[in-house]
């Protein structure tokens, strides 16, 4: 117990130094790390800072940094607590379908403007969820196997979807949903960071203030019911609530793939599986290891690396092993 205290504490002291580093470093070949820290001693100092620098680390590498921290805590928190109500160690967001049908939602208000982009890309998420939930559901029991199953079906209709959308669009916002649908924060900036603030804040509030419930409904329906609660009604809040942060991070930064099947993993191995601890956990730990990702992208070579990208090359194997390790098969 001690020990994973320890670790809690560790996460969320290291948050700020992660958040800060990031901002001091990036691509550009006229701002060197040394530059960056110079112009923060300034800033602290009260000193005269160079205008320039000031400009790109405010407009420019600001509202990314802050754009990737709560798209990784959105997507883990999300993850997270779907694997508690489904009691399903390989549910998560991009496995249900939900980040595929954020993402067609979010392509179709970018093609066509008849929906907002926070609002459609919130319906077809939602709406992915439902029906791989409805369709893996079989005499009020899901099975982990028809969760998957139905959660691969629901990605490929909705990836097809998104694939009709491409061609019928016209030349330039083609280009942009391509990219976007990469998985990228290369477009982040202040409006679209702001434009996610109020839906993503108001999933994850919601879900650390379920955060005990969780627990309850881990344990099996009959035992919710023996507590007083309504587990039906309480995991479609949570289902809402989770849908509402993760797609709110979709419509912004595209998909980025297995995130929230990784990240709660790695928390409940650092600090064990108490939804109490670890749901604000993964927010904090989500955020700051996709920053780290982030920076990876974006600093390893002349062009950058899509997100997506790394975190689907980091969570298939991931899945597999975990599939190997619970003896996934027919007979579940």
């Amino acid at each position: 117990m001690k020990k994973a205290g320890n670790i809690r504490i560790l996460i969320y002291t290291a948050a700020f130094p992660v958040l800060l580093l990031s901002l001091l470093i990036g691509p550009s070949e006229n701002i060197s790390l040394h530059d960056g820290v110079q112009w923060l001693l300034n800033m602290i100092s009260g000193n005269d800072t160079d205008t320039f620098i000031q400009t790109i680390i405010l407009q420019v590498r600001l509202p990314r940094v802050l754009t990737a921290f709560l798209v990784g805590g959105a997507l883990s928190i999300s993850g997270n607590s779907l694997q508690a109500i489904f009691r399903n160690p390989l549910v998560s967001p991009y496995i249900l379908g939900l980040s595929n049908g954020a993402a067609f939602g979010a392509a179709l208000a970018l093609a066509t403007g008849l929906l907002p982009l926070q609002l459609s890309a919130f319906i077809f998420g939602l709406i992915a969820v439902i029906i791989s939930y409805l369709a893996a559901r079989k005499h009020k029991e899901v099975s982990i196997v028809s969760l998957i199953l139905s959660g691969i079906i629901v990605t490929g209709i909705f990836t097809a979807l998104l694939t009709i959308v491409q061609f019928l669009s016209d030349p330039f916002k083609l280009q942009s949903i391509v990219h976007w649908t990469m998985g990228n924060l290369q477009n982040s900036g202040w409006q679209s960071l702001t434009s996610m603030l109020i839906p993503l804040f108001a999933g994850v509030i919601l879900l650390l203030s379920m955060r005990w419930k969780m627990n309850v409904y881990a344990l099996g329906d009959e035992e919710a019911k023996t507590s007083g609660l309504n587990p039906e009604w309480g995991k479609i809040l949570i289902l809402i609530a989770a849908s509402l942060a993760s797609s709110s991070a979709v419509a912004v930064a595209g998909v980025i793939g297995l995130y929230g099947l990784i990240v709660p993993h790695i928390v409940r191995m650092l600090s064990g599986p108490d939804n109490l601890h670890s749901t604000p956990l993964n927010f904090v730990f989500g955020g700051t290891f996709l920053l780290i990702i982030d920076d990876f992208s974006r600093t390893i070579s002349s062009f950058e690396i899509p997100i997506g990208v790394i975190t689907m090359l980091l969570g298939a194997p991931f899945f597999l092993f975990l599939m190997k390790k619970n003896k996934i098969g027919w007979e579940n």
